[in-house]
């Protein structure tokens, strides 16, 4: 088949890329090279050689049409990521994550494409915080801590209803989201617009919830990229890694090989189509540990920065 991989010149992109070109498909990657990524906007060494390249922005309707005409299948992986800075950019990572989006949908349903699957890459930041379980309550979802809570150094969650110390379960893909940040907001946008127009043409469509990516090809120079990448550059620098509250707060890291592996099953099963998937390992870490197991596998004896303060909006 001839597949179509936005933002194929990215971190996840490429891999996905590496093993559909291993599976003996035609591929083309479109992607702008944003240079917040990829340094002075330049090629990266590591893009396979064996796809076809088109530098392209998904803003540009006319040129993203183009490259849709001849494939069969799409994985949406194009989008600005930045928990933080979407709160400054806001216009940005709507262009991109949704109008970019909007793009892409609207030529499948006006214009004549071959396209049999589309696989858009979503987030786990659309949950806003996950499911708890109060031992009294049971299964409970709360707010963002309060502003009040944290400056008391109190960085855990409470029982909405009895302010008991609740503890995190996993959150499965039937539960509400609260979106709590711009780019949060565009992830369950670009996921929720791909399966209606999906369900509204019958093109299948399937939406993956990547929790927090890590392996090679992560951008170093990216401030806005994951943890691990972040702790690696300081690192590499000689730097502590810098801990915000009191590092004990939990998150779900999966290899990037793995979500490879989800997006190659949500192209070739028929039983995943309309569905959206969580793509995760089902293993809680404490970001102090990625910190200290990062310094170590450096051999690098610098101990994390636990500053015990806190991000306004922080899960």
């Amino acid at each position: 088949m001839h597949v179509l991989v936005t933002g194929g010149g990215g971190f996840i992109g490429s891999f996905i890329v590496d093993e559909l070109i291993r599976r003996g498909h035609e591929v083309t990657i479109f992607d702008n090279l944003d240079p917040q990524v990829h340094t002075e906007g330049l090629l990266p060494e590591y893009l396979n050689v064996q796809a076809r390249f088109i530098h392209g922005d998904v803003r540009d309707y006319d040129a993203f049409k183009s490259v849709i005409a001849d494939a069969d299948v799409i994985f949406h992986e194009a989008a600005t990521v930045g928990v933080g800075q979407s709160q400054y950019e806001i216009k940005k990572y709507v262009d991109v994550n949704v109008s970019g989006t909007a793009n892409l949908l609207d030529i499948l349903a006006n214009q004549k494409h071959r396209v049999q699957k589309l696989v858009v890459a979503a987030s786990m930041s659309s949950y806003g915080e996950g499911l708890y379980k109060c031992p009294s309550c049971g299964p409970v979802r709360p707010d963002l801590r309060s502003e009040n809570q944290v400056a008391d150094g109190d960085w855990e969650q409470r029982c909405p209803c009895c302010k008991a110390p609740i503890r995190y379960m996993p959150t499965p893909e039937s539960v509400y989201q609260y979106p709590n940040s711009i780019y949060a907001l565009t992830k369950k946008d670009q996921e929720d617009m791909v399966l209606n127009i999906g369900r509204t043409y019958d093109l299948p469509a399937v939406a993956l919830r990547y929790f927090n990516a890590y392996g090679p090809r992560q951008s170093l120079s990216n401030p806005y990229t994951g943890v691990m990448a972040i702790f690696l550059s300081r690192l590499k620098n000689d730097n502590a890694p810098v801990i915000y509250e009191d590092g004990l707060q939990t998150r779900d890291f999966v290899s990037v090989h793995d979500i490879v592996q989800a997006n190659m099953l949500a192209m070739e099963k028929s039983e995943a189509d309309y569905q959206t998937f969580n793509v995760a390992s089902g293993n809680p870490v404490s970001i102090r540990e990625i910190a200290e197991v990062t310094a170590l596998l450096l051999g690098k004896d610098i101990a994390p920065d636990i500053t015990q303060k806190f991000r306004k909006g922080d899960i």
